[in-house]
């Protein structure tokens, strides 16, 4: 395709590497940029360079922040004996939107992937062992880990390898429940969703 303009070649080309952007939706996009007020536009490049350049990811769990520990570990409203370990943030940002749960996080940043070159030295593992050992010291010790894992090959090789850690330190270990989706039809889910939802029956009440 040929532009009218080697400036708006460039910022198509950018924001067409944006996932699920092809070209002609990052044309779509940058001729829109173009008609707006500069102002907004320039506001929103702003935003985007603070967020590149000055954020910063929580010391203590992984997640993004704005500060050393985030909101979430800062909160004195948080049960901390309870942590859930995630993939990435986008998983911290699902479960927070159930309003269900009211522990802490560890993010991983990652899983792992031979296929990918991604081995548990690629993430936030050690950090997770030594979160949990140096919490036995204070008022309260973490006493569950919840693997927040997708339910796919390198999530369940993930979930094996930290289960082999972290049991013997003692702290209880469980899994989210996999199962048939609220409104969905028996006849459609797959054989390994089905019997697990069977397998991991719970009382009706």
């Amino acid at each position: 395709m040929n532009y009218p303009s080697k400036l708006i070649e460039q910022a198509i080309d950018e924001i067409a590497k944006l996932p699920g952007i092809g070209k002609k939706s990052a044309l779509r996009m940058a001729l829109h940029l173009l008609k707006r007020d500069e102002k907004h536009t320039l506001k929103l490049a702003e935003a985007i360079v603070a967020m590149r350049t000055q954020i910063r990811y929580c010391e203590q769990c992984h997640n993004i922040s704005d500060t050393e520990i985030c909101g979430i570990c800062a909160s004195k409203k948080r049960e901390a004996s309870l942590v859930c370990v995630v993939e990435d943030a986008r998983d911290v940002l699902a479960i927070e939107n159930t309003s269900q749960y009211r522990g802490l996080y560890h993010v991983l940043g990652g899983i792992i992937s031979p296929l990918e070159g991604v081995g548990p030295a690629d993430l936030k593992i050690e950090s997770l062992i030594n979160r949990i050992t140096n919490s036995k010291n204070t008022e309260n010790p973490i006493t569950e880990i919840i693997l927040g894992l997708s339910p796919t090959m390198e999530g369940d090789t993930t979930a094996f390898y930290l289960t082999k850690r972290i049991k013997p330190l003692g702290v209880k270990i469980t899994t989210i429940a996999r199962g048939i989706p609220i409104g969905g039809d028996l006849e459609y889910a797959d054989e390994i969703t089905l019997g697990r939802s069977i397998v991991s029956r719970i009382v009706y009440e």
